[in-house]
């Protein structure tokens, strides 16, 4: 932003007008480092945002979910010719799962950085119009502040109807710590405070907000730098694959305060006051903003509700916390197992045979947890009427372990079938949740000392 300098001890000397046409406060019609840096970023902030879910947080409709299109042709045939011909990778590449951060991912952003780069270059040769800059830039603004507010939004409301993050399961609950990835862990922890998972989001929606009216823009830029400096050095230190994305919403938010860099400077760190924005309006009349101003609005309330509805179909939906749970819902101890009639300890019995504990927690599975503390996990099918459980292993079509059960008590279950060949019989106890510390922490103004502290 363009200002005078004084003398120590004289006044400041009144700042020059800003041209209307000049989103930095000064003219970058001449400079050629500035003009290829805005037709950079715009190349490059659009075929990112497509390539990613970015785009598709801002065409939502109920029951359509627009598709990454990096991961479709001829996009994802670019990124696995390259990776091919000039990464010499044999392998096939993952684009599919839960991690953006694969070599796939690396490959397309590499492609994508350099097809940006020449793009924006043959833009300068082609487009010398005066002023342009400042439409590319008016324009690419706007893209940019709701394409940031559609992604702080659907993270945020996934956050505060708590389901990015859902409570421990109960296999968590009985696996040994040191066996958790760090991922594993960090989900754990957010998880296991509601009321934390939901202050982080409603964080998150704050800056969606503020993102979405024009005059809070440079505000809500500020809250979304922070909350996702935070989610970044998360994605980094615990391990997530969630670091090409949650690195770009910092850059998308740097874009939006960039403008206002030197206002911002000028009240936090030289004292001065700070003068108006020299960020233009869309249009060059007062009336077309306004209608304008009511299109975004309309627009912005039209993505928090998609996106709460996107949450609670989640929250209700396969393994979120309101999806309905197993009817012998429970973390069931191994008391006796008796296999082909002969009950001893469990180091005598074969591996698959040595159970510690059985969990049914989602409907369609059971877990049983080893005694060295690892697990095998089943398909099952569990009939109330007929007090029957059948399991079945993978894929497979011809293994299947059929089960007949007595609750004798609400605390006790009793488990006869064949499972592998062998007859088996088992008597279980369920263990209280009392026992358990992580579910019977809650908040104290008075906390006495721990009593295994230093």
């Amino acid at each position: 932003m363009a200002r005078t300098t004084s003398a120590p001890g004289h006044r400041e000397a009144a700042r020059p007008p800003t041209a209307p046409d000049d989103p930095g406060g000064r003219d970058r019609s001449s400079n050629p480092a500035a003009r290829a840096a805005i037709r950079f970023c715009a190349v490059y902030v659009v075929l990112y945002s497509f390539a990613t879910q970015i785009a598709g947080g801002l065409i939502l409709f109920p029951d359509f979910s627009f598709p990454s299109l990096g991961t479709r042709w001829p996009m994802r045939a670019i990124t696995e010719g390259l990776a091919v011909h000039l990464f010499r990778i044999r392998t096939p590449l993952v684009y599919s799962g839960n991690s953006g951060d694969t070599a796939f991912h690396w490959i397309q952003t590499f492609w994508l950085l350099l097809l940006s780069l020449i793009t924006a270059m043959a833009w300068i040769g082609l487009d010398r119009r005066r002023g342009s800059d400042v439409e590319i830039h008016k324009w690419l603004r706007l893209f940019v502040r709701f394409a940031l507010a559609g992604q702080m939004l659907y993270f945020g409301m996934a956050k505060v109807i708590p389901t990015q993050f859902p409570p421990p399961s109960l296999v968590t609950l009985v696996q040994p710590l040191g066996h958790l990835s760090r991922t594993d862990l960090l989900w754990t922890f957010m998880g296991s405070s509601t009321a934390y998972q939901m202050f982080t989001g409603w964080a998150e929606i704050l800056s969606a907000l503020l993102l979405i009216i024009p005059q809070t823009t440079l505000l809500g830029a500020l809250v979304a730098f922070a909350d996702m400096i935070q989610v970044f050095v998360l994605n980094m230190t615990y391990d997530v694959g969630l670091k090409q994305i949650s690195f770009h919403l910092v850059l998308l938010s740097v874009f939006l305060v960039a403008p206002d860099a030197a206002r911002l400077a000028d009240v936090l760190l030289r004292n001065r006051p700070a003068g108006t924005s020299s960020n233009p309006p869309l249009f060059h009349t007062a009336r077309a903003n306004r209608r304008a101003l009511i299109v975004q609005l309309v627009f912005g309330l039209y993505l928090a509700a998609m996106f709460t509805r996107l949450a609670f179909s989640f929250w209700s939906g396969p393994g979120g916390p309101g999806s309905p749970r197993s009817v012998l819902y429970g973390i069931w101890d191994v008391d006796r197992l008796s296999v082909d009639g002969h009950t001893r300890p469990p180091v005598l019995n074969d591996y698959d045979r040595r159970w510690r504990r059985i969990i049914f927690d989602a409907p369609g599975v059971v877990v049983v947890q080893r005694t060295d503390d690892s697990f095998a996990h089943y398909g099952a099918s569990i009939d109330v009427e007929r007090r029957a459980i059948s399991l079945k292993k993978g894929n497979s079509t011809t293994w299947k372990g059929v089960f007949r059960f007595e609750q004798p008590r609400s605390d006790r279950l009793v488990l006869d079938g064949e499972m592998d060949g062998h007859e088996i019989h088992a008597e279980l106890d369920l263990l209280g949740f009392d026992t358990l510390r992580l579910l019977n922490s809650s908040f104290r103004w008075v906390r006495p000392p721990d009593p295994y502290g230093g």
